[in-house]
C-alpha cells in the first residue's frame, strides 16, 4: 500500500510552514511510522537546517529527478529518529524550473512506497514551486497565522489546491489567545470561517519554537517542550483519531498544556 501524500502550503511566507513540517513529521515518527519530508523550494531550502541535517547532504531533489543519483541515495536519515524520519533537500543553486510537475509526482509516488508519510515543504506563492509541490500530493494542510495578510493568500492558496480536488486541512498557527481575548487578534472561529477548511490543528505562538529551530532540534524530541503535546494532537488527527481541541480561555493555555504532560 502507497503512503499518503500531504503537501504543507500556505501561500504566503514566514508563516512557520517548514517547521509545522519538520515538527509535524518528527512527531509522526516518534509515533512509529515511516516518514520521508520532501523540500519543494529549489533554491531557498530550508528544510535541513530546521532539523539540523545541513551538513550531511550529499545530492538534492533535482539530481533524483535528473537520474544521477537514486531516490535512496539523496535521502538523509535523522538517526534520532532511527529509520523514520528522512528527509530529501532541495536543490540550493538551481532554478525552481530545474524540475517539472511529472518529475517531482514520480519522486513523491517513489517516495510514498517506502514510507508511510510523505509530507511536501511547499514554497511560498502560488509559482512553479508551488505547482510541482501539490502535483505530487493526494491531500493538503494549509498553515496560516490569524493576520489579514495570510489569510488572504491562504484563501487563494485553498482556491488553487481545491481545483485539483486535493482535501483540504487547516493548522491556524502563532495564536496569541491573550490578543484574541482583547480583540486585537481574529480568532480561530474567525479564521476557519473566512476560508472554509477543516480545522486539524491550533499552534499558540511561543519563542520555543524560535529555540528549537535555531538548534535543529525537533520538538518532538523534548519531552520537556510544552508545544509537544500540540503537535501530538494533530499527529493524531491525521491518523484519524478524533481529538478534542484545547480551549483558550482565561485559565492559560500553557497552565493546561502541562497538566496535560503531567496526566499523561
Amino acid at each position: 500500500m502507497s503512503g499518503r501524500r500531504i503537501v504543507v502550503t500556505s501561500g504566503k511566507g514566514g508563516v512557520g510552514k517548514t517547521t509545522t513540517t519538520a515538527n509535524l513529521g518528527a512527531t509522526l515518527a516518534k509515533r512509529g511510522h515511516r516518514v520521508i519530508l520532501i523540500d519543494a523550494d529549489i533554491g531557498l531550502r530550508n528544510l535541513d537546517l530546521v532539523l539540523g541535517l545541513e551538513k550531511r547532504i550529499v545530492f538534492d531533489v533535482v539530481e533524483v529527478a535528473e537520474g544521477r543519483c537514486q531516490l535512496r541515495q539523496a535521502l538523509i536519515k535523522d538517526k534520532r529518529f532511527g529509520d523514520l524520519l528522512s528527509i530529501l533537500p532541495a536543490a540550493q543553486t538551481r532554478d525552481k524550473d530545474a524540475i517539472t510537475e511529472e518529475q517531482f509526482a514520480n519522486i513523491v509516488k517513489q517516495a510514498a512506497e517506502i514510507a508511510d508519510y510523505v509530507f511536501i515543504d511547499c514554497p511560498a506563492g502560488i509559482e512553479a514551486g508551488f505547482r510541482n509541490a501539490i502535483a505530487g500530493a493526494d491531500e493538503a494542510i494549509v498553515v496560516t497565522t490569524p493576520e489579514v495578510s495570510a489569510i488572504r493568500d491562504a484563501d487563494r492558496v485553498i482556491g488553487k489546491v481545491a481545483e485539483k480536488n486535493i482535501p483540504i486541512r487547516l493548522i491556524v498557527n502563532r495564536l496569541r489567545p491573550e490578543m484574541v481575548r482583547t480583540g486585537d487578534m481574529l480568532s480561530v472561529e474567525d479564521v476557519c470561517e473566512i476560508l472554509s477548511a477543516e480545522l486539524i490543528g491550533v499552534v499558540p505562538d511561543d519563542e520555543e519554537v524560535i529555540d528549537t529551530t535555531n538548534r535543529g532540534e525537533p520538538i518532538a524530541l523534548d519531552e520537556a517542550n510544552k508545544l509537544r503535546v500540540v503537535y501530538e494532537k494533530i499527529a493524531r488527527r491525521l491518523e484519524g483519531e478524533l481529538v478534542p481541541f484545547t480551549n483558550f480561555d482565561n485559565q492559560g493555555f500553557f497552565g493546561r498544556l502541562l497538566g496535560v504532560l503531567k496526566a499523561g
